[in-house]
């Protein structure tokens, strides 16, 4: 197992330990960063996200939502703040999330933990962008 590998499992472990259920992104955000990682960027439909580090770029595969060809939902941004803010209020598993992302038309998203962002994308160029507050762990 590579150093990337070990440093990141152990910090999504303690971030699942201390994350609260409500508002919880921002500590496991923090834990990431503080563990060397840069960005995390989803693709959605295939469910693999991949972490950029200071020790190596990883990517976790993830079940894929979606096999064969399909028709990619039309950006709704309405509806990617209303599962934003469902699982901001604890209200959503990761999965869940996720499945709620592709529902409203996001293909990718891409979370730089230096600016605190989360930048979610359609599949024709449209995008949200939300920002994260700081917190002390």
């Amino acid at each position: 197992m590579s150093t990337a590998t070990t440093k990141l499992r152990a910090a999504l472990e303690r971030a699942a330990a201390i994350r609260p259920k409500v508002g919880g992104f921002p500590y496991l955000a923090e834990v990431l960063r503080q563990a060397g990682v840069t960005r995390c960027r989803m693709a959605v439909p295939s469910n693999a996200m991949l972490y950029l580090t200071d020790t190596g770029h990883l990517v976790d595969q993830g079940e894929p939502l979606v096999t064969g060809m399909v028709d990619a939902a039309v950006f709704d941004r309405e509806a990617l703040i209303a599962v934003l803010r469902a699982d901001q209020a604890g209200e959503t598993t990761f999965d869940e999330f996720v499945q709620g992302c592709w529902k409203a038309g996001v293909i990718w998203y891409d979370v730089d933990l230096i600016a605190r962002t989360c930048t979610y994308y359609g599949a024709a160029g449209d995008s949200y962008v939300e920002t994260y507050p700081a917190v002390e762990l």
